[in-house]
C-alpha cells in the first residue's frame, strides 16, 4: 500500500511551523532528509513528506524542544546512537523489556550482563510484537537473526522491518525505508515497522531512567 503524503503547504498550515523551522530542523537532521520527497504538480515541482511519520517528527520535536538543544534532539532521532550499554538489571528495573523477552534472548544468544543499543533495539522490538500478539515467540528469534546479519549495513540509513506469512510460515526481512512491498496473493503481511521510530522510542526511555 502506497503511502500517503502530505504537501509542505498543507504541513506548515496544520503544524502551525513556519518555512525556516521546518528547513533547520532538516539541516540539524532532526528531519530525515529522505522525507523530503520531490514531485511534479500542475503548478511545478512541489514538495511532500510521509504523512504520518512527519506529523508524528513534528509533534515530538514540539513537545521537547524547550527540555533538549537541537543538537540533543538530533542525536535522540538518529538511527545511528553512540555506543550505549545497558546491564540486564536496569532493563527490567525501567521497565524497558519483559522479563519473559529477556531471558527468551540469553536462551537464544547466551547468559551476559550487559547489552548493547543494537540488542536492546532487537529486544525492544520483539517485546512490543509479542505484547501485541502479532508474532509468536518462536517467530521471534528472527528478529534477532536478520538484525545480526543485516543492521549494520544499513549504516544508519532508515529502514524498516517486515514479517511476512503464507501458509502458516513467517519470514522477517529488513528493507530501506520507503521502498514498495509487492507480495504473491497467499502470502500476507503481517508486520511493517518502522525501526527509527522505536530507535526514538528507546532512547527516550531510556534517558528517562
Amino acid at each position: 500500500m502506497e503511502e500517503e503524503l502530505i504537501s509542505k503547504k498543507e504541513l506548515l498550515e496544520r503544524t502551525g511551523i513556519s518555512y525556516g523551522q521546518l528547513y533547520r530542523w532538516k539541516r540539524k537532521k532532526l528531519i530525515p532528509e529522505e522525507w523530503f520527497i520531490r514531485k511534479s504538480t500542475f503548478t511545478g515541482q512541489e514538495t511532500f513528506f510521509p504523512k504520518e511519520k512527519i506529523l508524528a517528527r513534528i509533534e515530538k520535536i514540539k513537545q521537547m524542544k524547550d527540555d533538549l538543544s537541537l543538537d540533543e534532539l538530533a542525536n535522540m532521532f538518529s538511527p545511528n546512537p553512540a555506543a550505549i550499554t545497558l546491564h540486564k538489571d536496569e532493563i527490567i528495573k525501567r521497565n524497558i523489556v519483559s522479563e519473559m523477552s529477556l531471558q527468551f534472548y540469553m536462551e537464544q544468544k547466551g547468559e551476559r550482563h550487559t547489552f548493547s543499543f543494537t540488542e536492546l533495539l532487537q529486544l525492544y522490538i520483539l517485546d512490543q510484537l509479542l505484547q501485541t500478539g502479532e508474532i509468536s515467540l518462536e517467530e521471534g528469534k528472527s528478529v534477532f537473526d536478520v538484525f545480526e546479519k543485516y543492521y549494520a549495513a544499513f549504516q544508519g540509513r532508515s529502514c524498516e522491518l517486515l514479517f511476512l506469512r503464507k501458509m502458516g510460515v513467517a519470514i522477517c526481512l529488513l528493507v530501506a525505508s520507503g521502498n514498495d512491498v509487492y507480495v504473491e496473493e497467499k502470502a500476507k503481511i503481517i508486520v511493517r515497522l518502522h525501526v527509527p521510530t522505536y530507535v526514538e522510542q528507546l532512547k527516550l526511555m531510556m534517558s528517562e531512567g
